[in-house]
């Protein structure tokens, strides 16, 4: 049996309670301050995340985990509250780990969303740019068109719990009767599965655990993860493009905002003057589709072989015929590919651990006249613009898309040209 191990105490003890001032938001959204040492480190200043506690405040903390150059720690007490702080609409805020900014005004998340991505632009990339605000989601609530609770084999004693992993930890769940950031549709499912599996549970009893799904396309939802969904998305002028996928596959989970995001890549792609594109990790087609009309001929790549399959009928579906998709690895999109790069854009949305290095070598090599870098993760998309910026590369914008309010998450869009 291995042993448990040691708590660091320095320099803190475990459990420790400490007074502070938050003076940020990390981009995790978790409120960072400082303290003074004692002893020969006085004139330091130790750092201290706590979860919850917003910049501004004075709070109370007790601390659990020391690192070699942090603290981190669980709010107990509010002392001096921040003017943006409110009461949160979930009564499991705080608990279940879903949402990190529901205790702050909407409008205070999207600027330090801004502020977030700014400091990232800075400190990873090496860059001061004025980022624009954040665009906001329609709906703050009642957003979320896809789910995936879980519950775990019920456990001797204990009720079954069916919903989402506690905060700060990777195997506790806690029970969610109902999302405040899920949409309607999904919510009034959710009570009707929970009680069938509650029902199982107490007669038949379960193995082992489980993960569902709920996807809710145009009010309807569905549980069935190999199920074909339609989405509409409005494009303005340009009508209302219908997008069929299965419900498991990844598809943007905020389609208030979609018709927004998805014109802006379009418009941006479109810029430059460029009378090509192509869109890599283009899944069913949602930025190829979007943008084709703006375009003499696009070309979609995506690993997804039922993706691609969804990305061709939905172009026939939208009487789409100068677009083709091609399954394959993003990396290979541009051998054979005949598009003159100086009239070539690329649309670019790779997945949360960002481009892999052969695909940039590759799409470097092709040298587009633009790109537009579409993220999930601004972390990872600074790593890679490093990479362009030492291509030749120029940024000429920087456009946040709030898809996930009430949480850390957003997505972000970064335009690029060689000049």
């Amino acid at each position: 049996m291995s042993k448990k191990k040691r708590f660091n105490d320095r320099p803190f003890g475990y459990h420790q309670e400490i007074e502070l001032s938050i003076s940020t938001l990390t981009n995790l959204g978790v409120g960072l301050g400082r303290v003074p040492l004692e002893g020969a480190e006085a004139d330091r200043k130790w750092v201290v995340m706590v979860a919850f506690a917003l910049p501004g405040e004075k709070i109370r903390a007790r601390v659990f985990r020391n690192h070699a150059n942090y603290s981190e720690a669980d709010l107990v007490e509010v002392l001096v509250p921040s003017p943006h702080r409110i009461t949160p609409r979930c009564a499991l805020f705080g608990q279940c780990g879903g949402c990190q900014y529901q205790n702050l005004r909407y409008e205070e998340q999207l600027e330090w969303k801004r502020r977030q991505v700014g400091e990232l632009v800075l400190h990873m990339a090496g860059l001061a740019l004025e980022v624009a605000p954040v665009i906001a989601s329609p709906r703050p609530f009642g957003y979320r068109s896809k789910i995936t609770p879980h519950f775990n084999a019920p456990r001797e004693g204990r009720d079954l719990a069916i919903g989402f992993l506690r905060q700060g930890n990777r195997f506790d769940i806690v029970d969610v009767p109902r999302c405040e950031i899920a949409t309607e549709a999904i919510n009034a499912c959710l009570g009707a599965a929970r009680a069938d599996i509650l029902r199982q549970a107490s007669t038949e009893g379960y193995e082992r655990g489980a993960t569902l799904l709920f996807r809710d396309a145009g009010g309807t939802v569905t549980r069935q993860y190999d199920q074909k969904v339609t989405e509409e998305v409005p494009l303005g002028a340009d009508g209302t493009l219908h997008l069929g996928f299965l419900a498991r596959d990844f598809f943007q989970n905020n389609p208030f905002i979609l018709p927004a995001f998805a014109s802006y890549v379009r418009d941006q792609a479109h810029a430059t003057g460029a009378r090509f594109l192509v869109d890599a990790y283009c899944g069913s087609g949602l930025f190829a589709l979007a943008a084709a009309r703006a375009f003499e001929r696009v070309a979609g790549v995506e690993v997804s072989e039922s993706s691609v399959v969804f990305a061709r009928e939905n172009a026939a579906a939208n009487a789409i015929t100068n677009a083709t998709f091609i399954a394959g690895d993003a990396s290979s999109i541009f051998a054979g590919l005949d598009f003159p790069p100086r009239e070539t854009a690329v649309v670019i949305d790779p997945p949360r651990k960002g481009c892999d290095p052969e695909f940039l070598r590759q799409l470097f090599a092709f040298r587009p006249k633009s790109v537009v870098y579409v993220s999930c993760d601004p972390a990872t998309q600074m790593r890679d613009l490093k990479e362009f910026l030492a291509s030749g590369y120029e940024v000429t914008a920087v456009q946040p898309f709030d898809l996930f309010p009430q949480t850390r998450h957003l997505e972000c869009v970064i335009t690029l040209v060689i000049p």
